[in-house]
């Protein structure tokens, strides 16, 4: 592990630009690899339900739809309605943290650059904590600083895949520390083995939860926060009225219901399923070395000095790949790459193996 000392208001070292996220990476046409949404759009019961709310859009979003989604996703976790705040997706409770006013930031990098673009936005610096390859990118929970009052971690983190155990996140728990766990893919792990969601006891706990990722609900922007009621109240101080839309609350509310929560689980197997045989598939590729993980995604190290050329090859074969320049501890030979279907994943595989062949023969 290496503590970074304060990013002094910056954002990061050159190359790394923290805004940067695999949507960009993304277009019209490719075979999208830089995404880790699953599917293309929501499922036909999820579509029906959304679409049954249409006819209420005149309304402005309503406190007891509100609270029947703060019960609802309460009820997922084992928790009262008032330890839950509704999102318009994670990316809002990231941009909220400045809120929270720490003094002593801590972000675990490679991770989702969003929460340290949004404190570094306001002014507040950042140490960064960074995993390393050598040991797997697993934390070691002594690099945290003791005196860090909020730090932030993702669990699976992204773009790593490494799922950290739920005893070593508990562990970075301290009195006056706010410790976040970001939990965006937990729900793409079968049983979600490692997940604090429902730990309702430790001090200064904050999760935050996406319906993005399983449900293809990337443009609509539903999820929420999970933590004592003081401090989501400290959280959402600076909201203006109304911050989640209608139909964001009954995705929340439909997405947490018990059927839609066994359904989740069983994309999550198949999911697993599949990144087996990606994992396995781009093992074998010379030159390939692969992050094995516990997410929807995995990470690649292609050879030295080839990243930018290989990226820019796949996407002349029609295919986004998430470029991981822009994560601090990763650089330009790293790739993300969501986790598809076999017959899909064998695309990325036979055009990966194309590219890097070509470049082993001398010009």
């Amino acid at each position: 592990m290496a503590l970074h000392p304060p990013s002094g208001g910056t954002a990061g070292p050159p190359g790394h630009d923290l805004h940067h996220h695999g949507d960009v990476d993304a277009a019209e046409g490719l075979v999208d690899f830089a995404v880790n949404v699953q599917g293309d759009g929501p499922p036909h019961w999820l579509r029906d339900r959304l679409a049954a709310t249409l006819d209420g859009l005149g309304r402005y979003p309503g406190a007891e739809h509100d609270a029947q989604a703060r019960a609802a996703a309460g009820a997922r976790h084992g928790r009262p309605p008032e330890q839950v705040l509704t999102l318009a997706g994670s990316a809002e409770g990231f941009a909220l943290l400045p809120s929270l006013a720490p003094r002593h930031a801590v972000v675990v990098h490679p991770g989702f650059t969003e929460p340290e673009a949004a404190l570094d936005d306001a002014g507040i610096e950042v140490t960064r904590v960074l995993t390393h390859a050598r040991d797997g990118h697993v934390l070691d929970p002594a690099a945290v600083p003791a005196d860090a009052d909020l730090v932030v971690i993702g669990n699976p983190t992204n773009p790593t895949g490494v799922l950290h155990p739920a005893e070593v996140i508990r562990s970075l728990a301290r009195p006056g520390r706010v410790l976040l766990v970001d939990e965006a893919f937990a729900d793409a792990v079968p049983g979600e083995p490692e997940s604090v969601a429902g730990d309702t006891t430790l001090a200064g706990l904050l999760v935050f939860r996406s319906l993005t990722k399983t449900w293809a609900l990337a443009g609509l922007r539903a999820g929420y926060a999970l933590g004592d009621p003081v401090l989501l109240q400290r959280l959402a101080a600076p909201r203006p009225q109304w911050p989640v839309s209608t139909l964001a609350l009954e995705a929340i509310v439909a997405c947490c219901e018990p059927a839609a929560l066994s359904a989740a689980d069983q994309r999550a197997r198949e999911l697993a399923g599949h990144r087996v045989e990606q994992t396995a598939a781009l093992d074998a590729l010379e030159g390939v070395d692969v992050l094995h993980g516990s997410a929807p995604y995995l990470l690649l190290h292609l050879p030295d000095g080839s990243g930018d050329i290989v990226r820019a090859r796949l996407r002349e074969e029609g295919i986004a790949v998430r470029r991981c320049d822009t994560f601090p501890g990763l650089g330009p030979d790293h790739l993300r790459v969501a986790v598809r279907p076999p017959r899909t994943a064998r695309v990325l595989v036979e055009a990966l193996d194309s590219a890097l062949r070509d470049l082993a023969v001398p010009a």
